[in-house]
């Protein structure tokens, strides 16, 4: 049994751990910390967990937690997960990965000496429709060109996810899902790099230490390929997440990439579909906990490594410089 402690009481630790680990037995949700220890017990208590601390390094300091799952805010991943592996526990990051490339680089180094698991929490990659995704696409392949939109709606305009100190900005929200996304599909002969991008900052006053409510860039590979992708923050409007692929041999699309439980891939060849499927099955964070508990049992590696994690937030980084905006600053554990 993995015992695993959650970082905070976010929102998204409910259906992103709490849930899923009802359905995966190797795990159990052991532990709580927050900064606030009436906030950490009513968290504890509202959701059947047995421990609560109030504060994070109390947590990471017990022999009893094994595993510790990171969903703080973006400008807290890099400095708890290296706390994380320092105190000898497996790590199950939210996304992004860090706040910029220099402290992803610290974290990767720092995993990879360390023996232990360390994911990023890409969980869109660990569904079965994002397999086949894959399979269809080098069926038609290679790859010519991607293109990807996210968008995500965001009413209230001191959500954190606006804080640039905080590594707030669409790119780092939904954008490292899309640049994951073409990454995934596009890298078979090389990573890609930034060719050219453009913001549209929340307040342009700050430039270029500002967050981004929308940025595009496009992306070139070594094999010829190209990308592109838009990501933005709206006040109203609705979700989305679709993707386009244009493969020598025919067209690939996929409405939600994102949460492909409910997306909808289709694929036609020299005018015939050859695909139309749903995704269906479980939510992608149960197969994702499962994937990071048969990691840390087995020592496999994971396609959401650190050092994967490093390569898209390096392509972060360069994407905020070539639109004339800062990466985000490295803060201190808080």
């Amino acid at each position: 049994m993995i015992r695993i402690g959650t970082l905070g009481s976010s929102r998204i630790s409910q259906p992103a751990l709490i849930e899923p680990s009802g359905s995966v037995p190797e795990v159990t949700v052991a532990a709580v910390a927050a900064r606030d220890p009436a906030r950490a017990e009513a968290f504890a208590l509202r959701h059947g967990i047995p421990k609560a601390y109030g504060s994070y390094q109390e947590m990471l300091d017990d022999p009893d937690v094994d595993a510790i799952y990171n969903p703080l805010p973006n400008s807290q991943h890099g400095p708890w997960t290296l706390r994380a592996i320092a105190a000898g526990k497996h790590v199950l990051c939210e996304k992004p990965f860090a706040s910029n490339a220099d402290e992803a680089a610290r974290v990767a180094q720092a995993a990879a000496g360390s023996g232990l698991v360390v994911m990023e929490a890409m969980h869109y990659r660990y569904h079965p429709l994002t397999r086949r995704l894959c399979e269809i696409v080098a069926e038609l392949g290679p790859v010519r060109h991607i293109q990807c939109w996210t968008s995500f709606a965001i009413a209230n305009p001191g959500d954190i996810r606006y804080d640039y100190d905080l590594g707030g900005g669409a790119l780092m929200d939904g954008g490292c899902y899309a640049i994951d996304c073409l990454r995934l599909l596009g890298a078979s002969g090389g990573e890609p790099s930034v060719t050219g991008a453009l913001a549209d900052p929340v307040d342009p006053k700050a430039l270029p230490a500002a967050a981004d409510r929308s940025l595009a860039a496009q992306l070139a590979f070594p094999g010829g390929a190209t990308g592109w992708f838009e990501s933005s923050f709206t006040r109203d409007g609705g979700f989305r997440a679709d993707l386009h692929v244009i493969c020598e041999n025919g067209l690939v699309h996929l409405d939600d990439f994102i949460f492909p439980p409910r997306g909808h891939l289709t694929a036609t060849s020299q005018g015939a579909v050859v695909a139309d499927e749903h995704g269906g099955g479980e939510a992608t964070y149960v197969y994702q906990l499962r994937a990071f508990a048969a990691a840390i049992a087995s020592g496999d590696p994971v396609p959401t490594s650190a050092a994967s994690a490093l390569v898209t937030m390096r392509l972060i980084d360069d994407a905020y410089r070539a639109a004339g905006l800062a990466p985000r600053p490295t803060a201190g554990p808080g």
